[in-house]
């Protein structure tokens, strides 16, 4: 049973062209939407189909792309809310100090104390560096920045990642 990763929403269609609005929710979008890349649309109770990527472009908070054979708003209009998925045996491995977001989510977050914080529940991209959202025991969610001085080590097999948290980044209040 082949496994599939979430690359993003369509949430709208863009122009009369064929193009699609989307919100993405992949670590790689230039990978994934590049001309020639093959997306799988789910959507609810149809079969899924697969979809190539003919053109890519970014506009504001969206990626629009077009699809092979697919040349008006008519051809696209009913994919609308489907969710473009990428299958698991299709991911390339990546260079040793980079990650997808599926291997991060799920670990174990231990800090210099060698106590749990927490578990990684989210992962976003506000600008310079990735922010994982830590789910914290009884506390509020930790925000920790992916960045060398603080994610001291990632290890996929043991579920861990080591930080060190420097004085003032989390509040310890509940």
């Amino acid at each position: 049973m082949t496994e599939y990763l979430n690359v993003g929403k369509i949430v709208n269609t863009q122009g009369l062209k064929g193009e699609v609005r989307i919100i993405s929710q992949t670590d790689f979008p230039e990978l994934r939407y590049k001309k020639g890349s093959v997306l799988t649309l789910f959507q609810e109770k149809k079969t899924p189909i697969e979809l190539t990527i003919k053109t890519h472009r970014k506009h504001k908070n969206f990626d629009i792309v077009t699809f092979e054979d697919h040349f008006s708003i008519n051809d696209v209009e009913k994919y609308r809310d489907g969710i473009l998925k990428v299958s698991k045996d299709g991911l390339k491995d990546l260079p040793g100090d980079e990650f997808y977001y599926h291997e991060i989510i799920g670990l174990t977050v231990i800090d210099e104390n060698n106590e749990e914080l927490g578990k990684i529940k989210e992962i976003l991209s506000p600008g310079a560096n990735d922010v994982w959202v830590v789910q914290r025991p009884k506390k509020k969610d930790a925000l920790i920045p992916y960045i060398e001085s603080v994610v001291k080590s990632i290890d996929l097999e043991a579920g861990i990642v080591r930080v060190e948290i420097p004085e003032g980044l989390i509040d310890d209040e509940n």
